[in-house]
């Protein structure tokens, strides 16, 4: 177990999503590392508590994979990544992102999940 690594700690799922502002890479970018960043600064996570993050996008997001940019910030590159397509359901919101993350917290820890962006929507009691 890393060094900062509590022996108490448990794991953890946050969620969270976020909305990117049309179908380029940039624009997806931008998107998925204000979303990590959110997720880190609200949990005061440590980068090596991060087991795993799961990514769904929307099908209007094709421009690139949102775990190959996750991957390449905030020194993520251990964390196991994942993309899937988030399922078809008429009027969802467009250009979504959403995330699971599994995470190693201390017990009773209050967990923040963000939802930012057009996102807020799915969950305006989280954000």
């Amino acid at each position: 177990m890393p060094e900062k690594m509590k022996d108490d700690y448990k794991i953890t799922f946050i969620r969270g999503a976020t909305t990117a502002s049309g179908n380029s890479v940039r624009e997806i970018e931008f998107a998925v590392v204000e979303l990590i960043d959110e997720l880190i600064s609200r949990n005061s996570l440590i980068k090596t508590n991060i087991l795993s993050i799961t990514f769904t996008a929307t099908k209007d997001l094709s421009a690139c994979f949102p775990a190959s940019i996750a991957r390449k910030c905030n020194g993520l590159d251990s964390v196991a990544f994942l993309d899937c397509q988030q399922m078809h359901v008429p009027n969802d919101v467009d250009f979504c992102i959403r995330i699971m993350a599994q995470v190693l917290l201390p017990p009773n820890y209050a967990i923040k999940h963000p939802y930012l962006n057009g996102a807020a929507k799915l969950r305006a009691d989280r954000c």
